[in-house]
């Protein structure tokens, strides 16, 4: 089993080929994009280079979010991540306006492809490093248990239907119908801000300590303890791999102190057995009463 500190490693290793990849796709995509005119090459290649910025964000957190909780930072400092991830999204955000005023500007002065099988071959190429990406990145995911990895595997993933669809727009170009080159990066604009505003909702609601887990869930995992009386006020907060729980169980009144620390060690241990993103529990007992 890799110690805590060979897994960063691996996970970092794995990141950095992901990102050298990403940015090799995003620069041909982009810079051929930008010399044949095309806005939906040029968009696509600017999508691509989010992933790799999500890759440097990926390395940036898990230097910052590993390192152990201190005084002035008790709970740890897996939150880095989610800031950073905002951050993107905002990047994204920008971007996405940007794609959408060079389709207009295209419209406007009738900007037409000047296109040729180069494209094809570009785009072709990098939908295969694409797949080679998702399939890769979330098989090491599996492997060191990275939620990191197995998340932007996912997300790159929407990487292959996006230049599988101006793949098809290109082919349509050379068919005689330049028309469809700014609809194609159009709707990859759109493609982007809708992925910006669902990266900084998901984020912020993090920072707002949204609820991590349903209540019932963890109801469900301790029910058959026959010391818990009762189990109310659960709280739990955090994100992926970096969850946090407390809620107040209620025992017989009759046991000692040491018994009641016991049940509330079992509550802990079941908790963190059934959910491997929780890393911290705290279980308050309370005197069970009939009212």
């Amino acid at each position: 089993m890799l110690s805590l500190k060979d897994r960063k490693k691996q996970i970092s290793k794995v990141t950095l080929i992901i990102l050298f990849l990403n940015l090799s796709v995003s620069a041909a995509k982009i810079i051929y994009g930008w010399l044949a005119h095309s806005v939906a090459i040029y968009s696509d290649g600017f999508h691509s280079l989010f992933d790799g910025m999500s890759n440097i964000g990926g390395l940036i957190a898990i230097y910052l979010a590993s390192r152990p909780p201190d005084k002035k930072h008790p709970y740890g400092h897996g939150k880095f991540e989610t800031v950073f991830t905002i951050f993107i999204g905002v990047l994204m955000g920008i971007t996405a306006i940007e794609i959408i005023r060079n389709v207009y500007k295209a419209l406007i002065k009738e900007i037409k492809p000047d296109i040729d099988e180069k494209a094809l071959f570009i785009l072709f190429g990098t939908l295969i490093i694409n797949i080679f990406v998702t399939l890769y990145e979330k098989k090491k995911g599996k492997e060191l248990k990275s939620i990191f990895l197995i998340a932007d595997s996912a997300h790159t993933k929407t990487d292959i239907y996006l230049t599988s669809g101006v793949i098809i727009s290109v082919i349509i170009i050379k068919l005689g119908f330049p028309l469809i080159d700014p609809i194609a990066g159009f709707i990859v604009g759109i493609f982007v801000a809708r992925e910006a505003v669902k990266i900084i909702k998901e984020s912020a609601d993090i920072l707002a300590d949204r609820t991590a887990i349903d209540e019932s869930r963890i109801k469900e995992v301790i029910k058959d303890l026959k010391e818990v009386q009762a189990c109310e006020e659960i709280r739990t907060r955090g994100a992926m791999g970096n969850i946090f729980v407390d809620l107040k169980i209620f025992v017989n009144p009759s046991i000692s102190v040491s018994e009641a620390h016991n049940v509330a060690e079992k509550v802990e241990e079941r908790i963190k057995h059934e959910f491997s993103d929780v890393i911290d529990v705290v279980v308050h007992v309370e005197p069970y009463k009939e009212n």
